[in-house]
């Protein structure tokens, strides 16, 4: 406005100035809702402030912390691994995304991501603590799975034993571990304790197709044909 006060980059200039004081207001209006931990409305503004200010870093790191605390990791997936590429170095950004991959039962994509955070900081405490959890899983999980391509079911059953030993903490690898041991004593016409544990994986997952099968296959084994 100062250097050239023409009419028409005037008007420009007036309305890229109306347009930044309204992005600053909803700015506010969205840290005000994340405070009060209004995590709806506070994605709504910066719905808004991100259509405008597509590569701010920051405040994709605020949606997707919102989006965290809705329930919706893989929107907070999105927006982290785009504040990943737009800020340098971004270690904690490599560090949430393969938290919530690992919470998800996903732990090659989340060892993937928490390398990524060591390559930029090997000495990163959290994302070195994370590493070593997941690469053991990882192995554990590759290892029983080696197993039953083999044919080794007593093997595989221990292995998956070990896994949830390693993870008490997050259900889903407690379930996966279940459903494989169940094909494990289903394939080693241990009809009885396949269909128990099947069952119990069933309770919590009623439509687990391969909890399904394998009981079907213990219960054929008993001759229960009905079941």
């Amino acid at each position: 406005l100062k250097s050239n006060p023409s009419n028409n980059e005037e008007k420009e200039a007036q309305t890229q100035l109306t347009k930044s004081d309204e992005l600053q207001r909803l700015h506010s209006q969205a840290l005000s809702a994340y405070q009060q931990e209004d995590y709806e409305t506070a994605i709504s503004f910066l719905d808004e402030i991100l259509a405008v200010c597509v590569w701010d870093a920051e405040l994709r790191e605020l949606r997707a912390e919102c989006y965290i605390k809705e329930g919706e990791p893989s929107k907070a997936i999105s927006d982290l691994k785009a504040a990943a590429k737009l800020k340098n170095d971004n270690t904690e950004a490599f560090y949430k995304i393969s938290r919530i991959y690992y919470q998800l039962g996903d732990h090659e994509l989340s060892l993937s991501e928490v390398r990524e955070c060591l390559k930029l900081d090997q000495d990163h405490k959290q994302c070195f603590s994370l590493y070593k959890q997941v690469k053991k899983l990882n192995k554990q999980i590759e290892s029983a799975e080696e197993f039953i391509r083999e044919g080794r079911y007593e093997d595989a059953i221990s292995k998956y034993d070990s896994v949830m030993k390693t993870e008490p903490e997050v259900p889903v690898y407690s379930t996966r571990a279940k459903e494989r041991i169940c094909h494990c004593l289903s394939k080693n016409q241990q009809a009885t304790e396949a269909i128990k544990l099947c069952t119990e994986v069933l309770q919590l997952e009623p439509t687990n197709v391969n909890a399904l099968k394998d009981r079907a296959e213990a219960y054929l084994l008993e001759d229960m044909y009905e079941e």
